[in-house]
């Protein structure tokens, strides 16, 4: 019972000073009411945001950090804000540490000689001018084949099959009869009589030869006065049988084909070529040379005589033909080549063709060739001059204006350059809108845009550029960049620390 009288005791102790305490500071805030403090001033420094163009994951925050340089590549921060207009358009000033750093290379815009070097493939072919099919001229039967098989080579002249033919027979005999009847008529003195006999024969004669007889064979019948009943059908040139459409025994009609000969002493190598090499090659002229699997290190050499007037759908390619003398028979129909075909670009952009220059041609067989004024001696037409029929382009007093193929930037609508100032204190480039030609081997030829002289950047343009997109100025994507900027934003301070 003590015990619990002396907790309670204690414990209104405690609570008459908690009491006298509360009591005591409310007192104290009426008696003298509180002051209100002021407001701190801020005294934080204004942070901006400052990057690197190369490198915009770099960031400083102080005012005065614009005097440093980037941890990365050593080039000068910028302010992210958006620069003045006039600032905005110039060109771009950097320091030769940063140059270096950035491998900028300068090479100078020049009128100089290119070489395109176009590639081809393709194919041996049959030249087409030089194919036989040998039919049967009247109706008959085949009772002998001197050639059977294809493959087989022969020469003009060499039997081929016997041919009976009752049509051949009887044109035989109205021969014979009108020779007899010339002679009985010599010492005639009608005079019309005679005439009249010597028009027969020469009738006859003719008609044989529409028949298909050769002279040697018709002069063999005026020889022995004797009509053949077979008739041996002869090779009208020479060359390799490529097909045999008859056998032994079998009848055929005026105009069925009974062999097809080929002479390989000249083939063709049909090379296809893409619609951009078709600049380099115009209407043909050019020398070829081309190599093939069968014979390895050996080098054929050829003119392009022909190239096509269209282009295959499928393939988007042009056939180009080039006729190939084959004396010995080595080139085979069919053979896969690769072919190579050297131009000199001219300032216009085309190519320039030297091997016809004051040379004349044949419009219907370019591959005929002559110094002179003449005729083909293929069809007879008068051969006309290579340069006025549009197989030479005139190589002109300038020499094309050309650029490295690395300088230009090409976005599929334009092409950009970069152009170094030549009398800055520091490297500065500037950009430059360029007309550009055919691609020339290494080299683009330039039709506007450059002048002979200025340096162009062939390495590190895309380090250029990459700059000016982030500084929102004119580049390669945009050339009409910073003209109208956005105002700067301001990035909330919470933003920039977090990020920090």
């Amino acid at each position: 019972m003590k015990q619990i009288l002396g907790i309670l005791a204690r414990l209104g102790i405690v609570a008459a000073v908690l009491v006298a305490l509360v009591g005591g500071y409310a007192l104290r805030a009426w008696i003298v009411p509180e002051k209100p403090q002021e407001p701190k001033r801020s005294v934080e420094k204004k942070k901006e945001l400052w990057i690197c163009s190369m490198n915009n994951t770099y960031h400083a925050y102080d005012s005065d950090d614009h005097e440093r340089k980037c941890n990365f590549c050593d080039m000068q921060l910028i302010q992210a804000d958006a620069a003045p207009a006039e600032a905005r358009t110039a060109p771009l000033v950097m320091s030769e540490r940063a140059k270096g750093l950035a491998g900028i290379q300068t090479s100078p815009v020049e009128r100089r000689a290119v070489q395109v070097a176009v590639r081809l493939s393709g194919k041996i072919e049959y030249d087409e001018t030089r194919l036989s099919t040998i039919s049967a001229w009247v109706p008959g039967r085949i009772d002998r084949l001197y050639v059977s098989y294809t493959g087989t080579p022969v020469k003009k002249g060499e039997h081929l099959a016997d041919f009976y033919s009752p049509e051949l027979v009887t044109g035989q005999h109205e021969l014979i009869q009108a020779l007899r009847a010339v002679k009985e008529v010599t010492n005639s003195d009608i005079g019309i009589v005679r005439e009249t006999a010597q028009a027969t024969v020469v009738a006859t004669r003719r008609k044989l030869q529409l028949l298909g007889l050769s002279d040697e064979q018709i002069a063999e019948v005026e020889r022995t006065g004797k009509a053949s009943d077979h008739v041996t059908i002869t090779a009208p040139t020479g060359g390799i049988v490529t097909d045999t459409y008859v056998r032994l025994g079998q009848y055929v009609k005026t105009g069925t084909p009974l062999y097809a000969i080929a002479d390989l002493s000249r083939v063709w190598v049909t090379l296809h070529a893409y619609e951009s090499d078709l600049v380099w090659l115009g209407r043909g002229g050019q020398d070829v040379t081309f190599t093939t699997d069968a014979y390895p290190g050996e080098t054929f050499r050829g003119r392009i005589a022909f190239v096509a007037p269209t282009v295959n759908k499928k393939t988007r390619s042009t056939d180009v033909r080039a006729t190939i003398p084959n004396p010995d028979l080595r080139l085979k129909p069919e053979m896969l080549v690769e072919g190579l075909v050297k131009v000199d670009a001219s300032a216009g952009g085309g190519a320039v063709n030297r091997a016809l220059a004051g040379k004349w041609l044949c419009s219907m067989h370019p591959d005929i060739v002559a110094d002179g004024p003449g005729q083909c001696s293929e069809c007879g037409m008068a051969l006309v001059d290579a340069e006025a029929a549009g197989y030479v382009t005139p190589e002109g007093e300038k020499r094309p204006l050309v650029i490295p193929a690395s300088a230009p930037l090409l976005t599929g609508t334009r092409a950009v350059v970069y152009v170094e100032e030549p009398k800055a204190e520091k490297p500065t480039y500037g950009i430059r809108q360029v007309t550009l030609g055919p691609k020339a081997g290494d080299y683009y030829i330039v039709r506007s845009g450059l002048k002979e002289g200025e340096r162009v950047v062939t390495e590190g343009n895309f380090m250029i550029d990459s700059d000016l997109q982030i500084k929102n100025r004119p580049s390669m994507m945009d050339l009409e960049a910073g003209k109208a900027a956005p105002p700067a934003k301001t990035e909330p301070k919470e933003q920039q620390r977090h990020r920090h």
